[in-house]
């Protein structure tokens, strides 16, 4: 499990030409020209990549795939050394990840601790890592004409980074507060009790994030030097010979190459043995034996793990695919339909896990019912019959036929992602396979090996696994705690004898378990439909009706055999009051339980669906490919209309139970996430909250769920999207389905009910502080706003336009320099048609302390603004125009887009080039006066709110002036309070469409 990301703040900046540097220039700035680079094997790609690729391996062995592209509007670079946190000496647990994060605080070329983020910032760029068991991988994007640049202040990072005492200590803070944030979560906590529970000798077992205990406090008392233990480590273990290069950009391969080869030729190669663990750490001193612990969360879960063999050098076999591929089936036959059957199970994820090179081991994970926590080892025994059956019928040649013909669909008919992303995935995955097969993992080149499957399931037995359960209900008996984390945890040695009895029933019944039957959503058809003759991106309004209203667009930018199909039903019934907004979110929980056998198939032919609840009724949307999408819309149809009659009360039950628990989890969830909850719960004209939710918990009932939904049909309205390969014959023929399976039931929506909330207005001059407390996180959160009125395309860019230049520096003064918390954000709030600018730091500091740092901060980029020079602001505005010009990448990108404008009714399809326009004649005092208008302290017309969120620690840290606090003049709002506080502010006025919807017609 690799380590989280470095937090929220987005770098997104300007962007000016970077010139790409001549030979000579090279040459000047020290760095090394070399043409000794060897050209390795032609990389496997599918027919429509319009994309170069060339694989290389310098002189120092650094493996580098480049990626040719004129088309991209964004580059991006990732390079990933075999390094990780099992390199970590074990006096020191979490080095490598602290060494990941001070090698972007300053190298010997480029000395300042913020140079790196500060050029990525002001070309349109960012940038993270992260740190994995066995490996390392830092990644960035930047506009296509700063790549040369970004390069080579990432390159330093590998041939001479600083390590300077002050920030050696200074971020070790980061490194504490990135551990303080994951203790209170769950996923995080069963990731280390698993780690804990291997063996204790093994270099898997050790605590990966590292905190200032380990990384300061203890070493100090020990007298070791970290600072030393981190170059020697960075110097022992970043060899050139155990990186991967990849590097996406507009120019040609061999410029490409030119550019690698005279900045990276210089990283050393200490021609390392690449590390291997042939030893998997869960041997025989750790299986057999049962793990029980308490969540944070009320969960329920039942793990089981097994050390299989190591098949990664075979990765063209694909052996752990086909069994991850029949273990988590959800169609008729699987387990988890045997389990939810019984009334055990609700959901099941299954699948091989590499957790280091040379180990792996199988897991699945079972979430548990209160029946099946009660029942665990008849839930296991149902585990072991399944796997009995696989044995038995032994490897199907079909079924790994069919999982390879999907793959290859997929592979040809792949979507872009965005290029950050692409990169970072390739250089990961550039450890385990050949530099040839990066792109298709060896697809085209597959091969059936049965021998290899059977070897896996054999060691899938009773006595090679360990058992985790996790539950509230184990809290009396825990005895044994870890830590790091606190987690409270017993073990015992599985009895033989309930050893014995799984095997030798594992044979004795499948319990109408089966293999799945061929795969019916398997597109056939995948050319492209006639061209249409709109040749833009601006959907035309097909229908406007009183029933629905129908808007289509043909994919003219992808040209793939795909489609997005998006539809809202409109009710006002959904969300009228907390016991509707119950009964809607059930009707969704049913529905989607009700449609998991019959569309699983669907969703591994890469044909998705989703059923979501909003303030607004129902959202669903369909997506993948084209070909049998019509099929699975009109199933969910079906069942959506007619679902209410086929729901047994003991499913109900799970449902209901399943909800009760999420309502009330939300307690535990990360303060910022409480944080801009309350902030929308303060300022949406409704908003329910959990309390009140759980507070008509018990009128959910079944019959109650039946009667709403009745009424909930009685009276709609749609809103449809129809978007990709289809002819606007094809988008009508959706639309009549989905009328045809309502109109039976209902009548159109009367035109008076269909009303888009509002937004509260913060009076000018106010300055409000809501505090609430938080029940289990050591961690507070701060979160202010600056609301500063309506949407429009001047007003959108400005204040994009200030987050731009503020969030770089923000960052570096409130999370590197202030060390106030590793989530640090500003960010811009779009809510209702309002706008507004908000920052947002979660930090083990007062929130009113903190509030006076983000305060602070305000008044010194006051200055900053002030005293820019105007070349400085023309290239800040260059960076947003860099990432407001960023295209989608696919069509379900395209899709959101044109989704997000429907369903805010601003209809703005040309918002990109609209808003653009307005940028390019923004100008620096622009933004001067619109900050001191709604920002500055002085402003009369500045409306402010701040959230605090209070760790479960409270306010211990007593707030003087010297130490900052928010201003005199501010309001507290109690809880009891919010509903009078809303009631007794004006509302801002309904968003105004950017275009008549009549205009929009054919």
């Amino acid at each position: 499990m690799a380590l989280l990301l470095r937090g929220l703040c987005q770098y997104k900046t300007p962007a000016v030409s970077f010139l790409f540097r001549s030979i000579s220039s090279v040459y000047q700035s020290g760095l090394t020209m070399t043409s000794s680079s060897r050209i390795l094997p032609e990389i496997v790609k599918p027919t429509r990549d319009l994309r170069e690729y060339r694989g290389i391996e310098l002189a120092n062995m650094m493996k580098v795939l480049l990626i040719s592209d004129p088309s991209t509007d964004i580059s991006a670079a990732a390079l990933c050394v075999a390094a990780g946190s099992m390199h970590d000496p074990k006096e020191l647990p979490g080095l490598a990840h602290f060494c990941e994060h001070m090698l972007f605080l300053g190298t010997k070329m480029f000395p300042a601790e913020n140079e790196y983020s500060r050029y990525l910032a002001e070309h349109g760029g960012y940038s993270n890592a992260f740190t994995a068991q066995d490996h390392t991988c830092y990644y960035f994007d930047v506009s296509p004409d700063a790549l040369n640049g970004a390069l080579l202040r990432f390159a330093q990072f590998f041939i001479s980074p600083l390590f300077t005492p002050t920030m050696t200590e200074r971020e070790v803070n980061a490194v504490n507060s990135e551990h303080e944030k994951n203790i209170p979560n769950d996923t995080w906590r069963m990731h280390q009790l698993e780690v804990i529970l291997a063996n204790p000798n093994h270099s898997y077992c050790n605590f990966a994030t590292g905190n200032r205990d380990t990384l300061w406090n203890i070493p100090q008392e020990k007298s070791i030097d970290v600072r030393g233990a981190l170059m020697r480590y960075y110097e022992s273990s970043y060899s050139a010979n155990l990186m991967n290069l990849i590097i996406l950009g507009k120019e040609n391969l061999d410029e490409l190459q030119s550019m690698v080869e005279s900045m990276f030729s210089g990283v050393v190669n200490s021609n390392n043995e690449m590390p291997k663990w042939p030893e998997n750490p869960y041997g025989d001193s750790e299986v057999q034996y049962r793990v029980n612990t308490v969540p944070i969360k009320d969960i329920r879960h039942l793990k089981v793990i097994f050390p299989i063999p190591d098949h990664s050098e075979n990765y063209k076999c694909m052996s752990d695919g086909y069994l991850s591929h029949l273990i988590g089936h959800e169609g008729p036959g699987s387990l988890l339909a045997l389990l939810k059957k019984r009334h055990l199970a609700n959901n099941l994820a299954a699948g091989g896990v590499s957790l280091s090179r040379g180990n792996t081991v199988f897991k699945l994970d079972i979430e548990l019912t209160p029946d099946g926590l009660k029942q665990v080892d008849d839930v296991i025994l149902y585990v072991f019959q399944y796997l009995q059956l696989l044995r038995d019928s032994g490897p199907k040649a079909w079924i790994w036929e069919e999982t390879i013909k999907i793959a290859k669909i997929m592979f040809e008919f792949q979507d872009k992602i965005r290029p950050q992303l692409y990169v970072a995935g390739l250089s990961s995955e550039l450890h385990k396979v050949s530099m040839e097969d990066a792109l298709s993992h060896g697809l085209q080149s597959a091969q059936y090996n049965p021998e290899l499957i059977t070897s896996v399931l054999d060691k899938m037995t009773p006595d090679n696994c360990l058992i985790i359960v996790s539950a509230k209900e184990f809290e009396p008996e825990m005895n044994l705690k870890e830590p790091y984390y606190g987690i409270d945890y017993s073990r015992q040695k599985i009895e033989p004898e309930l050893i014995k009895k799984w095997s030798e029933r594992m044979s004795s019944d499948s319990h109408g378990m089966s293999i799945p039957t061929p795969n019916e959503f398997i597109p056939e058809a995948l050319d492209l439909k006639p061209r249409d003759t709109n040749n833009g991106i601006i959907p035309r309004l097909l229908r406007d009706e009183e029933y629905s209203r129908l808007w289509y667009l043909q994919d003219n930018e992808f040209h793939l055999p795909k489609g997005v199909v998006r539809a809202e039903i409109y009710s006002p019934l959904a969300y009228l009051d907390p016991l509707n907004a119950n009964l809607t979110a059930m009707c969704v929980s049913l529905l989607k339980d009700l449609l998991t056998e019959k569309v699983y198939a669907a969703t591994l032919a890469d044909l998705h669906m989703g059923i979501s609840n909003t303030k607004y009724g129902l959202e669903l949307l369909f997506k993948g490919y084209d070909d049998k999408l019509h099929n699975l819309l009109k199933i969910v149809l079906e069942k959506i209309t007619d679902f209410v009659d086929e729901v047994e009360p003991s499913r109900f039950d799970m449902a209901k139970d399943v909800m009760v628990r999420g309502l009330k989890n939300w307690a535990d969830d990360q303060p910022y996430i409480h944080s801009l909850f309350y902030l929308d719960y303060l300022l949406f004209e409704k908003k329910i909250s959990y309390a009140e939710r759980l507070e008509q918990i018990d009128e959910v009932t079944l019959e109650n769920v039946k009667k709403f939904f009745e009424k909930f049909l009685r009276t709609l309205k749609f809103d449809i999207l129809v978007c990709g390969n289809f002819t606007a014959d094809d988008a009508l023929e959706l639309a009549d389905t989905f009328e045809s399976y309502f109109n039976k039931k209902s009548k159109p929506l009367p035109t008076s009910e269909l009303i888009r909330h509002r937004e509260v207005k913060i009076p000018p001059g106010g300055n409000f502080i809501f505090k609430v407390d938080h029940r289990s996180s050591v961690s507070s959160c701060a979160t202010i706003l600056f609301q500063t009125g309506l949407q429009s395309s001047r007003e959108n860019v400005i204040v994009e336009l200030i987050e731009s230049i503020a969030s770089e520096p923000c960052y570096n003064q409130l999370r590197t320099e202030e060390q106030l918390g590793y989530i640090v954000a500003s960010q811009v709030r779009r809510s209702h048609g309002t706008l507004g600018l908000k920052f947002l730091v979660q930090s083990n500091r007062n929130p009113a302390y903190v509030d006076g740092r983000i305060d602070a901060f305000n008044e010194k980029f006051r200055e900053t603004l002030r005293d820019m020079p105007d070349e400085q602001f023309e290239q800040h505005k260059s960076s947003l125009m860099v990432r407001k010009s960023e295209k989608p990448k696919k069509l379900s990108e395209r899709a959101v887009r044109l989704w997000n404008e429907i369903s805010s009714q601003q209809y703005n399809f040309d918002r990109q080039v609209i808003e653009l326009s307005v940028l390019e004649n923004i100008t620096r005092q622009d933004i001067v006066d619109y900050y001191e208008k709604y920002i500055a302290s002085s402003s009369p017309d500045r409306k402010r709110l701040g959230i605090y969120v209070v760790s479960r620690e409270g306010e211990t840290e007593v707030i003087t002036p010297e130490l900052g606090q928010p201003a005199a003049t501010a309001q507290n709002i109690t809880m009891d309070e919010v509903h009078a506080w809303k009631q007794g502010q004006e509302l801002y006025p309904a968003v105004v469409p950017c275009v008549s919807v009549h205009k929009a017609k054919l």
